[in-house]
């Protein structure tokens, strides 16, 4: 009976792989549609848009569309602001991570577990409640409509966040690393940077992408705090180009595309260090 069952498995097996084939498939269209929607979108007119051809191929491909959003919409001039803030904001976001966690996990002193938790309260206020003081504070300081005005509250807000992922994987580091290269006469500095940080990368790679979905879609400090167009980012530009009465949202279509198309290109070439960063964070031992 052993034998007759193992050859209804292996005979069943080419069914169940083709119904696996064929929900996978499945799951891919309804993936990619969005992605496909949003493109057609972008080169539509607006009769094809909210006329008979809402799904379909654009019947006259308007890369004209994308000419208005760069030049009339500027949107070239905010892809780079937003690259600007988000570069700048990860790279102070993810350094002050990694000696904070290190100071906390690593050194020891008396504080140590009191400072934690002092960053861990970052992670239970809501963004929102924040915006009226912030922007009070930054108005005093003569701060508003810089770069700077949101590079640092976005560092400051993706910190609690990346220390706690960065102590996840730093406390898996054997204690034994310090002691050694102490003995060789490596300072504190030293250790640090030479023997902790180079076995972090999964860590910097999962602190990346959270502060980088964080900081390039924040929509409410980049309108509340930037007033001007000269240092406007991707979400406020795109919702300045929705006019009062009417809209072209072919343009529109563009702009989303613009904003988009780099994190899931981003996410492309980067999709296999990203989920061995996650999985080395979820293992343990």
């Amino acid at each position: 009976m052993g034998s007759s069952s193992v050859e209804k498995v292996k005979e069943s097996n080419p069914f169940t792989k083709t119904l696996m084939y064929i929900f996978l498939i499945f799951w891919a269209l309804v993936n990619i549609f969005p992605i496909y929607f949003m493109f057609t979108f972008s080169l539509k007119s607006n009769e094809e848009i909210f006329g008979e051809n809402i799904i379909g191929l654009p019947k006259e491909w308007l890369w004209s569309n994308y000419t208005s959003a760069l030049n009339t919409g500027n949107m070239g001039l905010y892809f780079v602001n937003s690259l600007i803030v988000t570069i700048s904001a990860i790279a102070i976001s993810l350094f002050a991570a990694m000696m904070a966690t290190y100071a906390i996990t690593r050194v020891g002193w008396k504080l140590s577990g009191l400072t934690n938790a002092f960053f861990m309260l970052g992670l239970t206020i809501p963004i929102q409640a924040s915006i009226v003081p912030v922007y009070v504070v930054l108005s005093k300081i003569h701060w508003l409509n810089r770069y700077s005005t949101l590079i640092v509250p976005y560092s400051a807000f993706a910190l609690s966040m990346s220390i706690l992922i960065c102590t996840g994987f730093m406390v898996e580091i054997p204690y034994a690393l310090d002691e050694a290269a102490r003995i060789d006469g490596c300072s504190l500095a030293g250790t640090f940077f030479r023997i902790i940080l180079p076995l972090m990368k999964p860590a910097v790679s999962t602190v990346g992408v959270y502060s980088y979905l964080q900081c390039w879609n924040e929509f409410m400090f980049a309108n509340v705090f930037i007033s001007d167009s000269v240092h406007r980012t991707l979400p406020v530009g795109i919702k300045a180009l929705s006019g009062q009465h009417t809209t072209d949202w072919g343009p529109i279509g563009a702009a989303l595309v613009i904003a988009t198309f780099p994190t899931l290109i981003f996410y492309v070439f980067l999709s296999r260090r990203i989920q061995e960063s996650f999985i080395a964070g979820a293992v343990k031992g």
